[in-house]
């Protein structure tokens, strides 16, 4: 019930609880086992290490609640777990921290190349809508920014990226930020752990121009979506900045509008809309030699049944989380 209650309220790993309960790993991995085979917790892995969650979906997830909601929560023993956690969380959290400072003048030299994150995201927040969305799925999640962004107007959000150092940052914003329906998976953008027709919005935020081969990040993005769904990519319009090769490990210098509507079409993707935010739209006298950042919105086509109605999704996503955590 202690493990339990520390599930409940966060994601960690058998270091952890063996750390804030003072028990061996072989007990603390007994009762994980036990317990994820009953299904009220749920496990996944990042790299070489085993997460695991309260389980927040079905009939176990309503025993698991119903658990840790029975609970005395004034109990001594349960507050020291309490105290231990956060200060394990925190000690996570400094070390994000740090990463993300280490890195921090890099991106910050990029972002003064084009127009403000702010106005990048009002952009973004007009073309992918007011949703609400069932499961939106952030590719590249990164800061996990974008699950900040729409995080709340999604029943369920997803990101994926392959940084451990990343997820270990945007893991603990979001949970600071109290979005625990927005998660973050370690995984390759190229080959999602998801079901084809798993979401109702998919973000690729200036993830393309570090890939070998974007367009198969976009038909793999397409293939998550279900009918209906979009996907939103922002990326750099083609500029001439060759220093971001070495500098930042950018593959390809921005995308014209065309080629990425290739790529949508390709996908099986109509191209909704397409917007430019150029530094000269803001009044910045000095724009030569900085980047214009796009915005591509697609969409899934809508299937007739045979009724005439159209077939827009895949329903609700209850597992789909959860589908995640098992196939990892």
């Amino acid at each position: 019930m202690r493990i339990l209650a520390l599930l409940a309220s966060a994601e960690l790993n058998v270091k952890d609880l063996t750390q804030i309960l003072a028990q061996s790993q072989p007990r603390i991995s007994r009762h994980l086992k036990l317990m994820a085979e009953a299904g009220i917790i749920t496990r996944f892995r990042e790299g070489s290490w085993v997460f695991f969650r309260a389980a927040d979906r079905g009939p176990e997830g309503a025993l698991a609640q119903a658990i840790v909601e029975g609970l005395d929560h004034a109990d001594l023993t349960l507050a020291r777990d309490k105290a231990r956690a956060e200060a394990v969380q925190n000690a996570r959290a400094e070390a994000a921290q740090e990463y993300f400072k280490a890195h921090a003048a890099k991106w910050d030299s990029i972002r003064a190349l084009h127009v403000a994150e702010s106005q990048v995201e009002v952009a973004m927040d007009e073309a992918l809508g007011e949703g609400p969305f069932e499961f939106l799925v952030d590719l590249g999640t990164g800061t996990g920014r974008i699950l900040e962004l729409f995080g709340p107007r999604a029943e369920e959000a997803l990101g994926f990226d392959l940084n451990h150092d990343m997820l270990a940052y945007a893991r603990m914003k979001l949970e600071r930020a109290g979005l625990s329906h927005a998660q973050v998976r370690h995984g390759d953008m190229y080959n999602v752990p998801l079901p084809d027709g798993a979401a109702d919005a998919v973000v690729v935020h200036q993830v393309l121009h570090f890939l070998d081969d974007p367009a198969a990040a976009v038909f793999e993005a397409a293939r998550l979506l279900a009918p209906g769904g979009k996907l939103l990519v922002v990326d750099f319009a083609p500029h001439e900045l060759e220093f971001l090769r070495e500098q930042s490990a950018h593959r390809r210098l921005g995308f014209e509008r065309a080629q990425l509507g290739r790529m949508f079409e390709g996908a099986g993707l109509t191209l909704n809309s397409f917007h430019e935010l150029s530094p000269r739209s803001s009044n910045d006298k000095g724009a030569d030699g900085k980047l214009t950042v796009s915005l591509w919105l697609g969409q899934k086509p809508v299937i007739a049944d045979k009724t005439g109605a159209g077939k827009t999704g895949a329903g609700k996503t209850g597992k789909r989380t959860q589908d995640v955590e098992v196939a990892a």
